[in-house]
């Protein structure tokens, strides 16, 4: 006898994955190496707020302590209908990795010299993730060619379009 997935079991997909905020200035500031998902320790507040799209990754790194991650820098706003008992905005949240994970990210940090930043924080099913990424720091001449690399392509587009 064949059983049915659990009622919801196919909403918590990959599919349903809901974009709350993005690290724009990442790519134009880092190389990305590698990218890596991660789950987010909330309160029930910063979750409420997070579904409101409240959040901002600028300016946020992760940073390793004792065997633990936590990302560092991230605003939360308060809930809008919160008491005296809302989160703090500011506040570092830990991130749910293996220790292995923990430990690789912790040597290639240290040996490599790249960081750890956050790329996207996002709803996968009901579960707030953020995706982050080892990093290497741009030269300004690296950013000077992105630019023109990404001017060269708008024209291209375009003359395209112009032709259709």
């Amino acid at each position: 006898m064949s059983r049915s997935p659990r009622p919801g079991a196919a909403a918590r997909g990959a599919s349903d994955r809901r974009t709350i905020a993005k690290n724009r200035r990442a790519t134009f500031e880092f190389f990305i190496l590698e990218r890596i998902e991660a789950g987010v320790a909330l309160t029930g507040t910063e979750v409420k707020s997070l579904r409101e799209s409240r959040a901002d990754l600028s300016g946020a790194f992760v940073r390793i302590e004792k065997g633990e991650a936590y990302l560092v820098g991230c605003n939360i706003a308060e809930y809008s209908f919160g008491n005296r008992m809302n989160h703090v905005p500011l506040r570092p949240r830990k991130l749910l990795l293996h220790a292995r994970e923990i430990r690789e990210l912790d040597k290639k940090v240290k040996t490599e010299g790249v960081t750890v930043i956050p790329v996207e924080l996002y709803f996968k099913g009901a579960y707030a993730k953020v995706e982050i990424a080892l990093a290497k720091g741009k030269k300004l001449h690296d950013k000077r060619e992105d630019i023109a690399r990404r001017d060269a392509r708008r024209e291209m587009d375009r003359g395209m379009r112009r032709r259709r």
